[in-house]
């Protein structure tokens, strides 16, 4: 068997992002049918698939001879033995604390995809991130009209579970068991698209962007429209880039109060004066931090895992709660040490990368962490530890551009998809 790494992997990509279309389709069929299942009942027999085709595109990449000449470097190494060695002090940590052995290991489940960001540093060292991230968005294209015609159907047909969107109906979730799932894919395709190095793929990146306001998900459409801002900021003179920064602390909260009113989130208890995942956050920290211990290690890796939530009920062990944020599920399982580390390694990946829109990826990544453990939510994590690779990636070989054959390959790509 040849192996093709360049021109395969967005197929293998696609692959994985589409298995989210059938993943949940038991729970799919249920919203449309006005039943709305506890979590904690969820048939989980299709999401194996999720684990299936990880696994097979984990496994075509290990034989590419490239990608262990590349991998097998002293520094990869000891990076990976450091985040391997504090993980096994967490877990060891949280058995001393009486904790099932399962509880840690779904705290763990925020590495589960990372062998993506491995493919995605090694496709960036061979010079091909950027031609890999082009042809993943011409795929991605069928699986946006998937989502967007049941999106819109659902928006003006489907039982208002969570909400009644903008066109009569429920809140759309697409092929997601909720809206707010559906809408973080698609204002991460949003970002993809923006990458693309297309400018017909625009139109594409605004129809995510709708499809993301129609979810009625903050977060989703907060995401999506910082990549906007990213792109009109570039679009700008340089020397009128000011008229762009002065006011976006004052669109930010527009923006925000736009998200949360009923007319676009679908609900009536957006007011973001009195979300409940602030209040959450505060009583999280003021009960669980008992000691300095607690505050630098955490207070029980995988308390705060929504996969503990599903099998065991909410308040089952003491600590337990929804995070509903990766910095509190951090602090809470890795303490102000694992935080602090996750922080430094973002601010580390956009300082060193020479990945060319390094900014507008890797403030995506924080701001979609705000209110979401972006790292359980599938598809959405599965993208963004690929393109977090590739920025990395970039850093670790600034110089290096793909090849002419490659470039070659895909220089009719514009043409393709007008």
């Amino acid at each position: 068997m040849k192996i093709r790494l360049e021109k395969d992997l967005p197929v293998l990509l696609i692959a994985l992002v589409s298995v989210s279309a059938l993943a949940s389709l038991p729970q799919v069929e249920s919203a449309w049918n006005g039943v709305k299942e506890v979590y904690g009942e969820q048939d989980f027999g299709l999401r194996i698939l999720r684990e299936v085709m990880l696994v097979v595109v984990v496994g075509y990449a290990a034989l590419e001879r490239r990608f262990w000449n590349g991998a097998a470097t002293g520094s990869m190494f000891a990076f990976l033995a450091v985040v391997a060695s504090y993980a096994l002090f967490e877990v060891a940590y949280a058995l001393f604390l009486d904790l099932p052995l399962v509880v840690p290991m779904s705290g763990l489940r925020v590495f589960e995809y990372l062998p993506l960001a491995l493919i995605g540093f090694m496709t960036a060292r061979l010079g091909a991130a950027e031609t890999v991230i082009l042809k993943f968005t011409s795929y991605l294209r069928y699986y946006i009209v998937l989502q967007g015609v049941l999106a819109i159907a659902q928006a003006l047909w489907a039982p208002p579970l969570v909400g009644v969107s903008i066109l009569g109906g429920g809140r759309p979730f697409g092929t997601f068991v909720s809206p707010n799932l559906f809408g973080a894919a698609m204002s991460t395709c949003t970002l993809f698209f923006a990458l693309a190095e297309a400018p017909n793929v625009r139109r594409w990146m605004y129809a995510t962007t709708f499809l993301a306001l129609l979810s009625g998900s903050r977060t989703a459409l907060l995401s999506s429209f910082l990549v906007l801002f990213f792109q009109f900021f570039s679009a700008v003179r340089p020397r009128d880039r000011w008229a762009l920064v002065l006011p976006a602390p004052a669109l930010a909260v527009g923006a925000l109060l736009l998200a949360s009113s009923p007319l676009l989130s679908g609900r009536d208890d957006a007011d973001p004066t009195q979300d409940g995942r602030i209040t959450l956050w505060q009583r999280m920290l003021s009960n669980n931090i008992n000691d300095m211990p607690d505050l630098l290690f955490g207070w029980g890796l995988g308390l705060g895992s929504n996969t503990i939530n599903v099998l065991f009920g909410a308040e089952h062990f003491p600590g337990q709660f929804d995070s509903d944020s990766l910095y509190l599920f951090l602090l809470n399982g890795y303490g102000l040490i694992g935080l602090l580390a996750y922080l430094v390694f973002v601010w580390m990946s956009a300082k060193m990368s020479g990945y060319p829109q390094k900014g507008l990826a890797m403030t995506f990544i924080v701001v979609a962490g705000l209110p979401f453990n972006l790292w359980e939510y599938f598809p959405q994590n599965a993208m963004l530890m690929f393109l977090w690779g590739a920025v990395v990636g970039t850093a670790r070989a600034p110089n290096l551009q793909p090849s002419r054959a490659t470039a070659a390959s895909y220089r009719g790509y514009g043409e393709q998809i007008r």
